[in-house]
């Protein structure tokens, strides 16, 4: 019902515009909407759930069927006959990727203009904390459907706030940070329409644009007022809320991934912004804006672009990459391993050789001057593991659906973290509209995979999630 309910609000630039596709528009949202009333109507009376494998399942049903349903105004509306192009689309703006099958976005009419920005910023931290907020009497334990989509978790301390109290705060902060930074973009001189779109899309780290050139068409001080809005998205933002209503004891047990996040990014800024102006001849001041501005959007993997990066030189290539499998903390609209995660490894590794110095010392993993658990280490190195098969997997499947090397490589890492622009032709400025039917699909699987960090819609693989008992 929330999903027609957006559909049905692009009316607005439909008529406002007058593109046309106001019947289509109604059509796809009536629909959408009235699938959504009858099951609700349909649903008599409340079962407590308490099968924990239930919370999985519904985590994944979510992030399908919203994509499914986003297909429709694509489709209603014609600006393209294909499903796989649609899903591929729907799935990109629900999961926060940003990759397209546009070549250029600036032909498509309005209403699909913000329903792809919308998608994005619904995706980007909506969907589940929704169901949590407008759902309570599911009965299904609401920390355990919070953690099945672990992008908005942090499992390393203690949970001291009650999961409505979350909810309500996750919520605020994103609703307040979108209308914030509309208002900057609009008072910097963007126009409101502009301003919506770039905050949908900037805020919730998904990337998709309504300009062919992304970034490239504002103006400095508007690029860096997005890079602020895209650096704030990749924080922690139960740790943005604490900051705001000044509860400082709140965050002490987030600092250590705080300071991963930012010291990796002024690491990777500082890189390309002498790369740029030592090997690209770039003036000083364009080195820093885009060295800045780039750097801050593969690392929080939101894809907007300032410049055609396809060009740049290798090794910026190379670390935006790394940058983008970083990713930003947890419990923010980023996609990728995750700052505490990332955080966690290094220093198991650096824990391990300080074991084989000396066998006899205790040198336990520390996070926020606090001993990490067995479990918890145990558990990133899966995801870790998971991570570099599931990138083999898709990277053989891609190349196997006739993508070559190159492009299935840069296909692969950017869907799965959810950063969007690839390698080749699918990177920069380029789209994914020269991919095989079949290399759609997969990597339309490998987005959602990606957002659900894999093991959530793994575990439905395994045989004896089904079996009973």
């Amino acid at each position: 019902m929330v999903e027609g309910g957006l559909i049905l609000s692009c009316l607005i630039p439909a008529f406002h515009f007058a593109d046309g596709t106001w019947p289509a528009i109604t059509v796809s949202g009536l629909f959408t909407f009235n699938v959504g009333l009858f099951l609700t109507v349909s649903y008599h009376e409340a079962r407590r759930i308490t099968d924990k494998r239930m919370a999985y399942l519904l985590v994944v049903i979510m992030w399908v069927v919203t994509s499914l349903f986003g297909t429709l105004p694509y489709l209603a509306t014609g600006v393209t006959t294909s499903f796989a192009d649609a899903l591929f689309e729907s799935a990109s703006g629900t999961t926060s990727t940003g990759a397209t099958i546009f070549s250029a976005v600036e032909w498509l009419p309005a209403s699909i203009l913000l329903w792809r920005s919308m998608t994005q910023w619904f995706g980007g931290f909506g969907i589940v904390l929704l169901v949590l907020a407008l759902v309570p009497s599911m009965g299904i334990n609401k920390y355990s459907l919070y953690t099945a989509e672990a992008s908005g978790a942090d499992n390393t301390g203690k949970q001291t706030t009650s999961m409505g109290a979350t909810v309500r705060h996750t919520l605020g902060i994103y609703i307040f940070l979108t209308l914030l930074f509309i208002f900057i973009l609009w008072k910097t001189g963007l126009h409101i329409w502009d301003a919506v779109n770039i905050t949908f899309t900037n805020i919730s780290s998904g990337g998709f644009s309504i300009y062919n050139n992304s970034l490239g068409h504002l103006t400095h001080l508007q690029q860096y007022v997005i890079a602020a809005a895209m650096l704030l998205s990749g924080i922690n933002f139960s740790m943005l809320y604490y900051f705001l209503t000044l509860q400082w004891d709140r965050l002490r047990n987030k600092f250590d991934q705080l300071a991963s996040y930012l010291v990796t990014f002024l690491l990777g800024a500082l890189f390309v912004i002498l790369a740029l102006a030592i090997k690209m001849d770039y003036a000083l001041p364009d080195a820093i804006r885009c060295g800045v501005v780039q750097t801050i959007s593969v690392l929080t993997t939101t894809g907007s672009l300032v410049a055609d990066t396809s060009a740049w030189w290798v090794p910026i290539t190379f670390l935006f990459v790394v940058l983008s499998l970083c990713g930003g903390m947890a419990g923010s609209t980023t996609g990728g391993l995750k700052a505490m995660r990332v955080l966690i490894l290094i220093r198991n590794v650096r824990k391990i050789l300080r074991d084989r110095l000396h066998p006899r010392s205790v040198n336990p993993v520390r996070l926020n001057k606090k001993p990490v658990s067995e479990e918890i280490i145990t558990n990133v190195m899966v995801i870790f593991l998971v991570y570099a098969v599931v990138i083999f997997v898709g990277i053989m499947l891609l190349m196997l659906s006739g993508i070559n090397a190159t492009e299935s490589i840069g296909a692969t890492i950017a869907c799965i973290t959810g950063y969007g622009p690839g390698l080749g032709t699918s990177g920069g400025f380029g789209c994914y509209a020269a991919f095989t039917i079949a290399g759609k699909i997969i990597c339309t699987f490998l987005m959602i995979l990606g957002r659900l960090e894999c093991l959530t819609l793994l575990i439905l693989f395994v045989p004896k999630f089904w079996s009973r008992g």
